[in-house]
């Protein structure tokens, strides 16, 4: 077996030439081998193989294996079929059959109407759905047509949201929100509110975007204190360099507290997650960030020096700019997951995490893209199909051990946005951040905070293909 970082090289991503297409329809590739491709991956490199007796080594002989394949009908359902405890453990393995699309997402681009949302239910019980707008994203449709953070929409093309067709709904790259508005009934409780339609819409259209995750970053002074504030909601790999710029100017600015905003950054690449605590930490370069563990056969064979991620002072050697805190403020929703939730994770041993919101998504895996290759790099791709996998394939420990936090990652301050009365991000009113800086001034007292029981559905980030992705590049 390769060394783990020789490994790694093998899957950096990078976009691959119109013309390795050009036979697709002339020699269009059988189920049979899309079949092959799925599994002998899934059987190299899954994260939970050991666990699933269709992966194992000895599980067929030639005869049997061709009838396995040839009894899935698709790659997607074998796929599928092969997925660990899909509902509670591995609910983030996937299969696409367009690597094009998904190598433009891992470096940031998407459709995107600039209308960044969530979705939510008023109880457990409810089926109806309404959307939210977290933030709009600059020089796009949504931008133009005058959306702003806190609009309320019911219905998409006149049809009303549900828990079964929201995604239908808002799929498609031209559609048209109906707006509400939010009555609290003038009482804090959130049991008897409810969202009364009006007879307002606007039309959106998707076009290819990249997103700049460094949403803001800013400077608050809060009781002769300068408080750094990022809002960051993505961990993209482009956008390295300029995350440290904005380190830099935090240095400049002499700041004594950060408050990281993660609560809409749904995760990203592994490599930025080290950069970007090393960044926040900077006293413990070369220390242990986080410990990889493997399936048993890939475990075994692997150095285990190159299983531990460590703490950097550089990005291919240029210098980060750390600012040397032993506090962090973290704001968190159910939107944030993976490389976010690696932060909080692998920052707790060492300093002190203050955690505001609500509880994470709870995911500690990582995963690798996986072509129809004789390696499955993206090098000597199959030229006759467009399929990939984007398998778990590792996951992630503290350097005290800690791991397989299912349910999340819960705050030390309990809290939830006001639908009713978002705020503004960034500016000290607005909910979560308050909590944050009163915090500070207070010197570390918590109080109850209002927190409602409405559930977050889903977000903006469900109709790409890297939701909640921690990956290894």
């Amino acid at each position: 077996m390769k060394s783990i970082k020789l490994l790694f090289i093998l899957f950096i991503l990078s976009f691959v030439t119109i013309g390795c297409f050009e036979d697709l329809d002339d020699n269009p590739v059988s189920t049979r081998d899309l079949n092959d491709f799925v599994w002998k991956g899934l059987n190299t490199y899954y994260l939970y193989k050991d666990n699933v007796p269709d992966l194992a080594n000895d599980r067929f002989n030639d005869s049997e294996y061709e009838s396995f394949l040839n009894s899935f009908s698709s790659p997607e359902d074998l796929f599928e079929s092969l997925i660990y405890q899909r509902p509670t453990i591995d609910r983030f393995s996937w299969i696409t059959d367009n690597y094009i699309e998904l190598q433009q997402q891992l470096n940031g681009t998407t459709y995107n109407n600039g209308m960044e949302f969530g979705l939510v239910r008023f109880s457990s019980t409810s089926s109806e759905v309404f959307g939210y707008v977290r933030y709009v994203l600059p020089n796009t449709d949504a931008e133009n047509k005058g959306l702003q953070r806190g609009l309320i929409f019911h219905a998409v093309n006149g049809t009303s949201l549900n828990l079964d067709n929201y995604r239908t709904l808002l799929s498609p790259n031209n559609y048209t929100i109906n707006l509400a508005t939010y009555n609290d009934n003038g009482t804090p409780e959130t049991d008897d509110d409810s969202i009364e339609p009006t007879n307002q819409s606007i039309n959106l259209t998707k076009t290819p975007y990249t997103e700049n995750p460094i949403f803001i970053k800013q400077i608050l002074e809060v009781d002769n204190q300068n408080v750094g504030y990022l809002m960051y909601n993505g961990f993209t790999r482009d956008f390295d360099s300029q995350l440290n710029e904005t380190f830099n100017y935090f240095q400049s600015q002499n700041i004594q507290n950060l408050v990281l905003d993660l609560r809409y950054n749904s995760g990203g690449s592994v490599n930025t997650a080290i950069l970007l605590s090393s960044m926040i930490t900077g006293q413990f370069t070369g220390q242990t960030f986080a410990t990889q563990q493997w399936n048993s056969e890939i475990q075994s064979q692997i150095d285990p020096n190159d299983l531990i991620y460590n703490f950097t002072d550089n990005d291919d050697g240029i210098s980060l700019n750390s600012l040397q805190l032993a506090k962090v403020y973290v704001l968190t929703t159910k939107s944030t997951a993976s490389a976010s939730e690696l932060v909080i994770n692998c920052l707790n041993p060492y300093i002190d995490v203050v955690q505001i919101g609500g509880t994470t998504t709870g995911k500690y895996q990582a995963s690798i893209t996986l072509y129809d290759s004789p390696d499955f790099s993206n090098s000597d791709i199959n030229p006759i199909h467009t399929y990939a996998m984007q398998p778990l394939v590792l996951k992630t420990l503290n350097t005290v051990g800690y791991t397989d936090y299912n349910n999340g990652l819960d705050p030390d301050i309990i809290a939830s946005e006001n639908y009713g009365n978002l705020g503004v991000l960034g500016n000290p009113d607005e909910t979560l951040l308050a909590i944050a800086l009163q915090h500070i001034i207070d010197t570390g007292r918590i109080s109850l905070q209002p927190y409602s029981n409405m559930e977050v559905v889903g977000d903006s980030k469900d109709f790409t293909l890297t939701k909640n992705q921690m990956y290894v590049d």
